[in-house]
């Protein structure tokens, strides 16, 4: 389980998250709704580990993340790929899913297979 507690974060002397609360359960889908500017990405930067949170907790199943380096957070299972940078823009949708699997070494072909079907039965629009 994700869980974050008055996490607050900024540049500088701006503050964008202030307080802010969130629990993702395992396997639960959340999406994270809002206006330009209201802090979505800064909160996905600061799960990931890219911004430090200037107060707060950030747990991962009770483990506190927060100030562990990205590339362990990564190995935990979380990873953060920004959007509109085209950091893999020539790539499938397919090939997207496999790069996604990047953590989980250990699965053969045919688990990686049945994973990407599994994703793509929840988000049909993948598949198309």
């Amino acid at each position: 389980m994700l869980e974050i507690r008055e996490l607050r974060a900024g540049y500088g002397e701006v503050e964008v998250l202030r307080s802010v609360d969130l629990d993702v359960a395992p396997g639960e889908l959340v999406a994270l709704v809002g206006a330009n500017g209201a802090g979505k990405s800064t909160l996905l930067k600061c799960i990931s580990g890219l911004v430090p949170p200037t107060a707060g907790t950030i747990r991962l199943d009770r483990r506190p993340i927060a100030g562990v380096p990205p590339a362990d957070i990564v190995r935990l299972g979380i990873a953060h790929v920004p959007e509109g940078r085209q950091v893999f823009g020539r790539l499938s949708v397919a090939d997207n899913l496999i790069l996604g699997a990047y953590c989980h070494r250990h699965l053969t072909r045919a688990d990686l297979a049945t994973r990407v079907e599994e994703v793509c039965r929840i988000f049909p629009a993948l598949s198309g």
